[in-house]
C-alpha cells in the first residue's frame, strides 16, 4: 500500500499573525507548524499501513519553512518526505495549490503506483475544504470527502452514511477519525535519517504562470487588523440582568 499524505505548513494560531505587503499571509515572518487537521491524516495513513503493509509519504508545498510540517510527520512515523518550494508558488490560491499538489503525486506515482491519497478536512488557516475535490478531479480518481473511518477490504461500523471507493483514491478525513500520536524519542531520532526530497516546478513540469498571486481567482483588496480586545462590562443582577443580557444580544446582532 503506497499512500501520499497531502500536508500544509501552517501559521501558528497562537503567534502574531499578520499579511504581506501584497495582501498575502505572512508565512516566512511568523512561527508556523503542520496543520493541526493534517495530523489526522498522517495518523490514519500510518494505522492502514500498520495493518497491512506499505510507505506513507507526506508531501508538502510552501515555503523553507515548510520542511517543519514535514519533519514532524517523519517524526510520528511516516517514511518519506517531499518538499515542493519554488519562489513562484507565493501567493497561490486553491486551485494552483491543487495543480502543484497534482503534479507531484503523478510524479510520485512513475516509480509505485499511488494506491491512497490522504488529506485533512481543511487547513487551519484558510479553511475553505476544497483541495481535496479539486486534487481529486486533476487526478481523474474517486474522492470521498469527511470520512469518520478507513476500512481497507473489510467490514467498519456504519455512522450517518456508508460510502465506497475504488483505489486509488483522494480522501479527505476528518477530526474524530483517531487521535493522532505523539512523536516519540526513537522516532524523533529515526526521523532524521529519513529521506526528504525536494522539488521545484520545473521538476514537476508546471509553467510558473499557473501558480502565485498572478494566476489566482481571487484578490485580496484590503486587509484591516483585528481591533484589540475591550474591556468587558460586569453587570450586577439586580432584579435587571436578564433585560441587560438581552439588549446586548440584541445590540450584536446574536437574537
Amino acid at each position: 500500500m503506497n499512500i501520499v499524505v497531502c500536508v500544509k505548513y501552517v501559521p501558528d494560531a497562537q503567534a502574531d499573525r499578520g499579511f504581506e505587503p501584497d495582501s498575502t499571509t505572512d508565512r516566512v515572518g511568523v512561527d508556523g507548524l503542520l496543520s493541526e487537521l493534517d495530523e489526522y491524516a498522517v495518523e490514519e495513513a500510518l494505522k492502514v499501513v500498520a495493518a497491512g503493509s506499505g510507505q506513507v509519504t507526506v508531501l508538502t508545498v510552501g515555503p523553507e519553512q515548510a520542511a517543519t510540517a514535514v519533519k514532524k510527520a517523519l517524526q510520528m512515523g511516516a517514511d518519506v518526505g517531499v518538499h515542493v518550494q519554488d519562489d513562484a508558488i507565493a501567493g497561490s490560491d486553491a486551485v494552483a495549490t491543487s495543480l502543484v499538489l497534482a503534479a507531484a503525486i503523478t510524479k510520485l506515482g512513475e516509480d509505485s503506483p499511488v494506491d491512497l491519497v490522504l488529506t485533512g478536512m481543511a487547513s487551519t488557516d484558510g479553511t475553505m475544504s476544497v483541495v481535496p475535490a479539486m486534487l481529486a478531479e486533476r487526478l481523474s480518481l474517486p474522492q470521498v470527502t469527511y470520512a469518520s473511518e478507513v476500512v481497507l477490504d473489510g467490514d467498519g461500523d456504519t455512522s450517518t452514511q456508508q460510502i465506497a471507493a475504488t483505489l486509488p483514491a483522494v480522501v479527505s478525513v476528518t477530526d474524530q477519525i483517531n487521535e493522532p500520536r505523539y512523536p516519540s524519542f526513537k522516532g524523533i531520532m529515526a526521523a532524521k535519517k529519513k529521506p526528504v526530497t525536494a522539488w521545484s516546478l520545473a521538476d514537476l513540469g508546471v509553467d510558473a504562470a499557473q501558480v502565485g498571486l498572478d494566476a489566482a481567482w481571487t484578490t485580496v483588496d484590503e486587509v484591516t487588523a483585528r481591533p484589540p480586545r475591550q474591556k468587558g462590562e460586569i453587570v450586577v443582577d439586580e432584579g435587571e440582568g436578564g433585560t441587560k443580557l438581552a439588549e446586548f444580544l440584541v445590540a450584536r446582532k446574536f437574537v
